[in-house]
């Protein structure tokens, strides 16, 4: 599993880092991001699920 942002959506309310901070970190904006990349290990694809489902704009995806 893999995690993408779509930078041109991401508004920057950093709900990714604070649900998955092992995953996501914010950039010298202020705007969250995935951490290496991408790939999601399976001890944290529930905090991946959660992360994405908690963002607003909806510019969090996951692909298998």
């Amino acid at each position: 599993m893999k995690l993408v942002i779509n930078a041109d959506i991401c508004t920057g309310h950093a709900r990714c880092v604070a649900h998955a901070p092992e995953l996501f970190e914010d950039d010298e904006n202020g705007y969250g991001h995935v951490i290496g990349d991408g790939d999601v290990p399976d001890d944290l694809a529930a905090k991946a699920r959660k992360a994405m489902q908690a963002c607003p704009e909806r510019a969090i995806s996951l692909i298998d």
